[in-house]
């Protein structure tokens, strides 16, 4: 799977904030469907959302902790998850940020480095001295 003009490709979920959609596609430059702006999306189910990121070559990004039920949503069957924790906008951000440069701007990264994985961030995984993304 190729990425977008060199762009990360991601599905955000409906509980990631507007914001930081704004935030990962204006800093970051990545190229973000975003469900809350497809009517056709925001009443789909969970496991709709895992099928159609993976079809469509998308990490799906989401605070939805129901994801990491591998039961429910199979690695094997996604494109990868990422859920984040953080008590607001500013600190997702910080771990969007902190994404961006370990997952996809790290040396040969994937188009898809969490392709059949999950991962879960949270604030206590960010350095001490990581910066606040603009916020």
């Amino acid at each position: 799977m190729e990425r977008s003009n060199g762009r990360p490709r991601v599905y955000a979920d409906a509980n990631i904030p507007t914001g930081v959609v704004a935030y990962m596609r204006a800093t970051l430059g990545w190229d973000v469907l975003f469900v809350l702006e497809h009517d056709e999306l925001r009443r789909a189910r969970d496991i709709e959302h895992y099928r159609l990121a993976r079809q469509l070559g998308r990490t799906l990004i989401t605070l939805d902790h129901d994801y990491l039920d591998d039961r429910g949503f199979p690695p094997a069957e996604g494109a990868g998850v990422m859920v984040f924790s953080a008590p607001d906008e500013r600190w997702l951000r910080r771990l969007v940020r902190k994404m961006d440069r370990q997952l996809f701007r790290a040396e040969g990264a994937r188009a898809l480095p969490l392709e059949r994985r999950k991962a879960e961030w949270h604030i206590g995984g960010l350095d001490d001295n990581d910066d606040d993304a603009g916020g």
